[in-house]
């Protein structure tokens, strides 16, 4: 498998964060959470998913022209990183007027912004917290609709919200890069329904990561070790494909 900068498989974290020729970039995405009504967690999650492919999808950002194209593609370089912080009552009403997208699901809201050198986030972002994102859910969620696309986590590894919401990002990305265009006007035409779960147990998890599906390796930057498997997206236009496509 290349590890060229053009393959969107090749490590997804691959720059030297110390060469000041070639910053790593993240996309930054904010969640809004209200001391009196946080979201449940697992909207959190596919809120976040939907929003990245909103945000890829957007004519600012496939169109060549449009403003978030070349950071995108500097972004895609470089590597995929996101990183999500918190925000609430006047934290996230100074982050609206940046540009960014929204997307609201049953109880969450994210909004996500071009991508940014690591160490150059805009100051009304980079004063948010990254911790405070321990969310849960009121009741288990529902299985899935079998034509569903699902971004299944790992069973074996315990993510904060922020850190699984960045994840379940990732493996919405790697599918979308993965679906011929038909595929993907399909989805977004449709809004990018998807679900987030927890594979079933260990032995469902082996099946999973095995298989021909997009797989997320972590790169170990934070909470959890590196080269971890922590995403498989099932989408069910990639479930009859040939090869295997993995982030490693």
């Amino acid at each position: 498998m290349s590890d060229s900068p053009n393959d969107p498989h090749a490590p997804h974290d691959r720059q030297d964060p110390h060469d000041p020729h070639d910053p790593p970039y993240v996309l930054p995405l904010v969640v809004r959470i209200e001391r009196a009504a946080p979201p449940a967690r697992t909207d959190a999650l596919e809120t976040a998913a939907r929003a990245v492919l909103t945000f890829l999808s957007d004519p600012r950002t496939a169109d060549g022209a449009g403003p978030w194209h070349e950071p995108v593609r500097a972004w895609e370089e470089r590597g995929i990183r996101k990183v999500v912080r918190r925000a609430r009552g006047s934290e996230w009403r100074r982050a609206e007027p940046l540009p960014g997208l929204t997307v609201t699901g049953r109880t969450a809201e994210v909004r996500v912004f071009p991508p940014v050198p690591v160490d150059a986030w805009p100051k009304d972002l980079a004063r948010l917290q990254v911790s405070g994102t321990d969310l849960t859910d009121p009741e288990p969620p529902p299985a899935p609709a079998a034509d569903v696309p699902v971004l299944w986590l790992s069973p074996e590894l315990e993510m904060t919200a922020g850190k699984a919401m960045a994840q379940a990002a990732h493996g919405a990305q790697l599918a979308w890069w993965d679906l011929d265009a038909a595929a993907r006007e399909a989805w977004r035409a449709a809004d990018f329904p998807l679900a987030v779960r927890t594979a079933r147990d260990a032995a469902h998890w082996r099946e999973l990561t095995a298989g021909a599906l997009p797989v997320v390796r972590d790169a170990g930057f934070t909470e959890i070790p590196a080269d971890s498997c922590t995403v498989v997206a099932d989408h069910p236009a990639l479930r009859l494909g040939p090869e295997p496509q993995i982030d490693l």
